[in-house]
């Protein structure tokens, strides 16, 4: 789609959450998810947002943003997330109009259009980056090729920017063995990450047999994992919410 086009489209939202503790350490924020995603992650909870169109029942823009008039005060921030908001391609200009109302803004993403998220960088604040696998196996989990690629060029933008950050993966031991934890932890602390989150998988909203099929052990990855995770990256932590 052409830059002309995009322009006579307004903003595909997936979703609202007026109120979060959650989604952005620290802060009270709203959520705004955005509809669209190139990946077809294995785990993804939220496939209903992989298509790039509009929910139904969302509300507009304009009306998000006329709400969030009102929460001046009330709230600290705003979140983009997805799908991959970045697929938005008002989303620079959406992040702007969050800001001049005195927000701070934060963005959940995987990385999927450097270019973009280059646009985005000068005005945020906070980002939660979601890093699927060792770059040379996103396909695995993404099952899109080269996707490792663009996740690779949007985390040296993000570290080069000095914004804010934390580096977060999804795992499963389907996905994720001890190996492939300690091989991106290891990648990761090269590069200069020091914030590094395990998120256990949730079935829920999980379509795929592959993760649906495999029980996970309860005591997985275990205190001796995290233990070698550590010595390679001090601040890796769980994160089960």
């Amino acid at each position: 789609m052409t830059d002309e086009a995009h322009a006579r489209t307004p903003p595909k939202l997936g979703g609202v959450v007026p109120f979060s503790s959650c989604d952005y350490p620290g802060h009270l924020a709203c959520v705004v998810f955005i509809s669209g995603c190139p990946w077809r992650c294995h785990y993804c909870h939220n496939p209903h947002l992989q298509s790039r169109r509009k929910q139904a029942s969302s509300p507009t823009w304009d009306d998000t943003l006329a709400w969030l008039h009102g929460r001046r005060g009330l709230l600290d921030a705003v979140v983009f997330c997805g799908g991959e908001p970045l697929a938005e391609y008002w989303l620079p200009h959406m992040m702007k109009q969050v800001r001049e109302l005195g927000f701070r803004v934060a963005l959940h993403t995987g990385g999927a259009y450097p270019a973009r998220l280059k646009q985005c960088l000068p005005l945020l604040d906070w980002v939660g980056f979601d890093v699927k696998a060792p770059f040379a196996s996103y396909e695995a989990v993404t099952q899109v090729r080269h996707s490792g690629k663009s996740a690779r060029e949007s985390l040296h933008l993000l570290i080069e920017s000095g914004v804010e950050f934390e580096c977060r993966t999804t795992i499963h031991p389907a996905l994720h063995d001890e190996t492939a934890l300690l091989q991106l932890a290891g990648t990761l602390a090269v590069q200069g990450v020091e914030d590094f989150v395990l998120q256990p998988f949730r079935a829920s909203g999980c379509a795929s047999p592959l993760l649906l099929q495999q029980a996970i052990p309860p005591d997985w990855p275990g205190d001796a994992t995290l233990a070698r995770l550590r010595r390679v990256l001090p601040r890796t932590s769980i994160r089960t919410h």
